[in-house]
């Protein structure tokens, strides 16, 4: 009997394979990702495993899930505070108005914030 080679290369799927035992598993590694997927990108991740579960085993056998959640998070991220300044300057919500009217001020903000989350939720998370 011949001799197993302890690592061997599929041409056909571009995969690399171990020799572990009797058997050839595929010897698959993580992207070096650092950014954190945060709050959207938690959301939306929950929202592929409800919904989408093809896109998600998807992303997670091609090693893209961790980068396209952390761009996700950071585009969303983005978004919403570009909403959020648009909403205020419509609106008029100012440091002045802060310095006025605190209480008034914080219902602003706050109704703002949760508006432009709301959107965003619609727009880039369940979609």
């Amino acid at each position: 009997m011949t001799e197993l080679k302890p690592r061997i290369h599929d041409e056909s799927n571009g995969l690399d394979y171990v020799l572990v035992g009797d058997y050839y598993v595929p010897d698959l590694k993580l992207p070096e990702e650092h950014r954190p997927i945060g709050m959207w990108g938690r959301l939306h991740r929950t929202y592929l495993e409800q919904y989408r579960p093809a896109r998600l085993s998807a992303l997670c056998l091609s090693g893209e899930l961790h980068t396209y959640l952390a761009d996700l998070n950071e585009q969303a991220a983005e978004r919403c505070s570009l909403i959020i300044e648009q909403m205020k300057q419509a609106e008029g919500v100012t440091e002045t108005m802060k310095a006025d009217n605190q209480m008034l001020w914080v219902q602003s903000i706050n109704s703002i914030r949760n508006r432009a989350e709301e959107i965003i939720r619609q727009e880039m998370i369940y979609c």
